[in-house]
């Protein structure tokens, strides 16, 4: 595979066009009496046409033939998608889940929507308020078949295979410890090259932005130039009525025949454009003195609600860093949150939890449930000389963190088989270790 090209920049207002047609962007102007070419004009708007310059999202796409040229969509099979949240009964315990089980090409082709399975999620698609949690679990590439979501944004996270994602803007190759963004409405077709897991955060009506730094300052966490969007590339390919465009239109799925290839774009220009990041280069901010900051640190990007300082979702990273705080007991604190917080884990063994939480599992702590280390990591942070240590070196773990209160789905309780009913034991052996008689007992520092 030749190596693929990207334009660098968060939001950037970016133009590109397939070098085969050079000149194919109309000068001057969007929407020419006549495109270069004899291409169709067609904006993809991803905010409201009268939204502040700043949040204003949109993109001029001049293609072979616009998208309207389907046949009329129909109801298929919804698999294991849903946003239904009251499948089953509310569930407040602290839930694991073993790593999800991938098909085997042996035995079933599953390619990336089909093998779509919402896990857990809040709010309402029609009012453009909420989030779901989906995995996904392919074995085989989706051919004549893209997919595009009228609900929300996709933010995918691959943990096991590389995925090839073809893009109405160019294709980006996307490999486990990399994220990429789909935002709404836009069309891709997913290549495979073996059994592939990963985990997907869906937000409605709204959109992934850097978090602010306040008093970080001008630089730090993700930085806006190693965001990485796809350069212009077309297909000019007939299927006769054999491309099938898919369609999620208020959590559920629909599809369209289609005689050509939807990835016919020449050029494209403007702000609202698919991207992927590389978690290596995010620039990690951590105590230097004492006590363990809140996650909030780690933020790579956040999907803002209309309450200043509260995220519909936030998406957190823990990546390898140094600890040195001095007099401080270094893991994750005990905690109860009113956010909900799903872990994943990429690769590795997370600190917190060196057993049961494996890479392509999950964890969910909901809304004011207790968490915290397992008693085996308490006791040896307790112990510990506090000198300066690594921490997570080849591990990358992950948090969806919600202001909403999530419900589990019926796939995720039962269906998946993967439900972790010991989780609850990890944290038994925790006994008392109270000292009554002296405020200061002798620690190894």
């Amino acid at each position: 595979m030749a190596e693929l090209k990207y334009i660098s920049g968060f939001g950037n207002e970016c133009a590109s066009e397939d070098p085969r047609c050079p000149g194919a962007l109309p000068e001057g102007q969007n929407n020419p009496q006549v495109c270069p070419y004899n291409l169709y004009a067609e904006q993809l708007s991803g905010s409201a046409f009268t939204c502040p310059r700043s949040t204003n999202k949109r993109s001029w796409l001049y293609r072979i033939l616009p998208s309207v040229s389907h046949k009329p969509f129909e109801s298929i099979d919804q698999g294991h998608v849903t946003h239904n949240w009251d499948e089953v009964d509310p569930d407040p315990n602290q839930l694991r889940w073993k790593p999800f089980e991938i098909p085997k090409t042996s035995q079933k082709k599953v390619d990336f929507v089909s093998g779509l399975h919402t896990l857990c999620g809040a709010g309402d698609i029609k009012s453009n308020n909420g989030l779901a949690i989906h995995i996904f679990l392919c074995n085989t590439s989706m051919g004549n078949r893209c997919f595009y979501n009228s609900d929300g944004d996709f933010l995918i996270v691959p943990q096991k295979g590389k995925l090839l994602i073809y893009t109405e803007f160019g294709k980006m190759l996307v490999q486990p410890n990399e994220i990429c963004v789909i935002q709404r409405g836009m069309r891709v077709s997913i290549d495979v090259f073996e059994e592939t897991r990963g985990y997907i955060l869906e937000v409605y009506g709204v959109h992934f932005e850097l978090p602010d730094l306040g008093p970080i300052g001008a630089n730090g966490l993700a930085n806006p130039r190693d965001f990485l969007i796809p350069v212009a590339w077309y297909e000019d390919r007939q299927v006769p009525g054999g491309y099938t465009v898919i369609n999620k239109y208020q959590g559920k799925l629909f599809a369209a025949k289609q005689d050509v290839s939807p990835f016919n774009v020449v050029a494209w220009h403007g702000n609202y454009t698919p991207y992927k990041y590389n978690l290596e280069n995010f620039m990690v901010i951590n105590s230097v003195a004492f006590d363990h900051a809140d996650p909030s640190i780690f933020t790579v990007l956040t999907a803002k609600s209309v309450r200043p300082g509260v995220a519909v979702a936030d998406f957190v990273i823990f990546p390898p860093r140094w600890g040195v705080a001095d007099k401080t007991f270094r893991p994750p604190y005990y905690h109860r949150n009113c956010m909900s917080e799903f872990m994943g884990l990429i690769k590795g063994h997370y600190e917190a939890k060196q057993g049961g939480f494996l890479p392509g599992g999950g964890s969910l702590h909901s809304s004011m449930t207790p968490h915290g280390p397992d008693a085996d990591c308490f006791e040896k942070a307790s112990k510990a000389k506090l000198a300066p240590e690594r921490i997570a070196d080849g591990t990358m773990a992950f948090m969806f963190e919600s202001s909403l209160s999530m419900a589990v789905t019926k796939w995720g309780l039962k269906t998946s088989n993967c439900l972790d009913e010991n989780y609850y034991k990890c944290w038994e052996p925790l006994k008392s270790h109270f000292t009554p008689n002296s405020r200061n007992p002798a620690g190894p520092n």
